[in-house]
């Protein structure tokens, strides 16, 4: 699962993407949290696009509305036929969603959960693969909303999210122009578990569960729990 992220600024989400400059003024927010804004970059009209839209996809059937189940993440084994993601991927809508780390919670022993952030050791700024839909609500309000596509976790994320072993599929850098603008084969290959080496995780302070909390004091490492 992925619920809670960080996501950059526009000025360094448009240098790690080679995006031109648009001075949108977006700022970081370092605990993105289903059914906030959040930018993604879209493939329209033969160019990338950074754009905000609503985090937990509202399907373009559901007129504007949002249901009654979880759908900010979308499972990679059921992109082709969850009623509310095979639309999105039958018409390639698919997106990049700018990242520096995300968070998941480990179960102890004892059953609190204790929090981690996780990034990537070789990149600072890197891609979620998401899906985004368009729905229209019956006063003609346009909401534009994204997931973020799930899979079976890593060695690493498996000692963490022990309670679900999933994981959030991370691009490649060399994998973004396939996903964003690709065939559907050469999408779906590119979705594979991020090299657990290639990743680090430190325990972070329980502020983060409460999405009010949102400063760069979240992502500092907190003590490890007690064994």
């Amino acid at each position: 699962m992925c619920g809670r992220y960080v996501s950059p600024d526009d000025a360094a989400i448009e240098r790690a993407f080679d995006l031109p400059r648009a001075g949108r003024g977006l700022r970081a927010h370092y605990n993105v949290a289903p059914s906030q804004q959040a930018p993604v970059i879209r493939w329209l009209e033969g160019a990338p696009r950074l754009d905000e839209l609503r985090f937990g996809l509202v399907p373009f059937f559901a007129k504007g509305q949002e249901g009654r189940y979880a759908t900010f993440n979308a499972r990679l084994e059921t992109l082709e036929t969850s009623p509310s993601f095979r639309g999105p991927w039958r018409r390639a809508q698919r997106c990049l969603v700018p990242a520096q780390g995300f968070y998941e919670w480990h179960v102890n022993p004892d059953g609190s959960k204790q929090p981690y952030f996780i990034a990537l050791a070789d990149r600072p700024i890197f891609a979620f693969a998401g899906l985004w839909d368009r729905s229209v609500a019956e006063d003609g309000t346009v909401v534009e909303s994204f997931t973020i596509v799930t899979m079976a976790a890593n060695a690493l994320l498996s000692r963490i999210h022990n309670a679900k072993p999933r994981m959030p599929a991370i691009l490649a850098r060399e994998a973004e122009r396939a996903w964003l603008a690709g065939g559907a084969a050469a999408a779906h290959a590119v979705l594979v578990p991020y090299p657990d080496a290639a990743m680090r995780a430190h325990p972070v302070s329980a502020r983060v569960n409460s999405p009010r909390n949102d400063d760069p004091d979240l992502v500092a490492p907190f003590p490890e729990p007690n064994p």
